[in-house]
């Protein structure tokens, strides 16, 4: 589909306008990322710190960068760049990957390309992360690619798909296709963002914009009614990015596409307050929900917020499994069903978590509340960092419950699945929701060791813990000067007090969890601050079901160890994620469990390592419990079905 005319002229008209032809408006925090874009409806209360001003210390999160970015530097631009330089007419330059990137293998799914705007995002949050060129580089050839492709084509339009831009062609015009066009270009569009604010990138801002112009006219013939119908089908976070144009831009035709790629059917019955979701596909709609809290943003309809945050409350708190994840088959279930889908192999979509946190994230700026950072912290740690194999970087598809299974992992080449895409910017952008800051304050939402400089305080302050092998944290801080400002501590749910000590000496107390402690003075160069807090074992059941447990100390998800037996090496690693629920499908018989779950709760006892617990079952056979982020290449157990004592 040619470029019209129109089209390039609107886009040197708003590239002069708001002076991007010479540089996009300062860089600086956006909702999502750490790179601050403007809200002119919902102002955030609060504002997060730039991901250049915090560094992770040693520690799971900061290893787990480290094996991403190890992945990032061994794909290949090239190959992923194939298919749209075969659609632009031009020469591809290395053989196409496999998976969902390959045309022989996956023409059904049409999502061809994702990946490229996946490792985009990816990158932008690397370099932004760690500042290593080596980033940007990759950044700025893809980007040069793409201008080629467009260019070539003589369209605003790239994409991968296997017969090209016939497929969103025929979306279009309304007829019935087999694919997810708008989900693929949704990424390539956040991709090229994230180039542009997070690496500084001119030339994807350029294909960026030409792109967004592209979609502004081809979607221009179509009535309020096609565009939704349009929309019955996925289309990721389209309304994001629109929203995130316009914020950068002022161009009032992004604002039109931001409230256009919001679909009506989701939105209204989420925005009066009725949970609609049983049966829908769960990653289809938490996109669009993280989207109307940012067109919230844009244009202060409280409709948008409001249907974001009753989409929260619902998934994250009647939803939700105790790893944070949810749905079974990537499908939202009635809960009164939850026994006949919590041992599902397909359940918890990594996706899914990924985008919760987003949206999570999203509202707590606007609304800091501590249940929000609660909710993050137990999906950061049992969803998040529990999806990538510590050995090899790869990451999961599902997380499923199914006892005796285990974590199955994409192959580094042939299995680029939703979830290898958002594995890659997963664990690459930690340090964005430690720290939050607003008017003298800063808030402490997670308990990774790390490092702030927070410029407007003239402040470094230094995280040292071990959480969670051990319940608190420690502050320290570095300031030119006294310095007058609050801290907020988070007091977590799962603790029943918090004590925060600063140079040793009590300074506030809480017996409130789930709020801040709130520590105000002047503080001065060296001041140590410690925050303790207790962490105990707990079972957690959903009210349908109180006979199935997970057991949980702190936040954690305690998955019993259970070993290797009928497994051959290597064989966690698989190219197709519909093999995940047959695969490894022998019988297996759980250990079993009797008794009321409290009694078992306190039955367990610590084992020898920090964070090892041991259990005994009603065979009278020791379990080794350990926190499921550290479970991996062999089964496992985390829900247990509990038989009632004999009487």
């Amino acid at each position: 589909m040619k470029e019209p005319d129109r089209a390039s002229a609107s886009r040197r008209r708003f590239l002069a306008n708001v002076g991007l032809l010479t540089g996009w408006a300062a860089v600086a925090p956006t909702p999502v990322f750490g790179l601050e874009m403007r809200a002119e409806g919902g102002a955030p209360k609060l504002q997060a710190f730039d991901l250049a001003n915090v560094d992770l210390g040693e520690g799971p999160f900061l290893h787990a960068q480290r094996m991403t970015e190890a992945y990032l530097f061994k794909l290949e631009p090239d190959r992923m760049l194939h298919n749209f330089r075969v659609n632009a007419g031009l020469k591809p330059k290395a053989a196409v990957y496999g998976g969902w990137e390959s045309e022989q293998t996956w023409e059904d799914i049409n999502c061809h390309g994702h990946t490229l705007g996946h490792y985009l995002s990816a990158c932008a949050l690397a370099y932004r992360s760690t500042n290593k060129k080596q980033f940007k580089q990759r950044i700025e050839y893809i980007a040069s690619e793409l201008a080629a492709c467009q260019k070539a084509s003589n369209s605003g339009l790239v994409c991968a798909f296997p017969k090209g831009p016939a497929l969103i062609e025929a979306h279009l015009r309304g007829e019935k296709i087999t694919g997810v066009p708008w989900y693929t270009l949704h990424k390539i569009f956040a991709g090229l963002r994230d180039a542009a604010l997070m690496a500084g990138s001119d030339s994807s801002r350029a294909v960026l914009l030409r792109l967004a112009d592209w979609t502004v006219e081809a979607t221009r013939p179509l009535s309020d009614a096609q565009f939704e119908t349009m929309l019955n089908t996925e289309h990721g976070g389209m309304n994001e990015v629109f929203a995130d144009l316009y914020s950068l831009t002022g161009n009032a035709d992004y604002r039109r596409m931001a409230e256009r790629f919001s679909h009506q059917a989701i939105l209204e019955p989420l925005a009066k307050g009725r949970d609609h979701l049983d049966g829908l596909h769960a990653n289809t709609q938490v996109p669009k929900i993280v989207g109307f809290q940012r067109v919230y943003e844009v244009t202060g309809d409280t409709k948008y917020n409001e249907a974001a945050e009753f989409f929260w409350r619902t998934v994250a708190l009647t939803r939700s499994f105790a790893t944070g994840g949810h749905g079974d088959n990537e499908h939202f279930f009635p809960m009164a069903d939850f026994a006949h889908h919590v041992f599902s192999a397909k359940a918890s979509e990594t996706c899914c978590q990924h985008n919760m946190l987003k949206l999570t994230r999203a509202l707590f700026v606007h609304d800091p509340q501590a249940a929000y950072a609660d909710y993050y912290e137990r999906t950061l740690y049992n969803g998040i960092l529990a999806s990538q194999d510590p050995d090899s970087g790869m990451a999961t598809y599902f997380q499923g419950a199914r006892p005796g299974y285990m974590k199955l992992y994409h192959t580094p080449e042939n299995s680029f699945w939703c979830c290898t895409g958002t594995g890659m910017e997963n664990h690459v952008k930690y340090r964005d929701s430690i720290y939050f800051h607003a008017h003298g304050v800063l808030y402490v939402n997670l308990f990774i060791p790390s490092t702030l400089r927070w410029k407007e305080q003239n402040a470094v302050v230094t995280q040292s813990t071990t959480f969670p092998d051990s319940a608190g944290t420690r502050l320290k801080l570095q300031l030119d000067q006294p310095a007058e400002f609050t801290l907020k501590l988070r007091h977590p749910r799962w603790s029943k007090a918090a004590v925060v000590l600063v140079n040793g000496e009590e300074a506030a107390r809480s017996t409130n969890p789930s709020s801040y402690v709130d520590v105000s003075r002047k503080w001065r160069n060296g001041d140590e601050i410690e925050l303790q807090l207790t962490m105990e074992i707990a079972a957690d059941f959903a009210p349908a079901a109180p006979d199935i447990v997970a057991f949980t100390y702190g936040p954690l998800v305690l998955a019993a160890a259970l070993g290797r037996e009928g497994l051959a090496s290597g064989s966690d690693i698989i190219e197709n994620e519909r093999q995940i629920g047959r695969y490894n499908d022998s019988p297996f018989t759980p250990p079993l469990l009797r008794g009321d779950p409290g009694t078992i709760a306190q039955s367990i006892r610590r084992g020898d390592r920090p964070n090892e617990f041991l259990l005994v079952s009603a065979e009278r056979k020791t379990l080794r419990l350990i926190p499921y982020h550290r479970i991996a290449h062999e089964r496992y157990a985390t829900y247990w079905q509990i038989e009632p004592p004999v009487v």
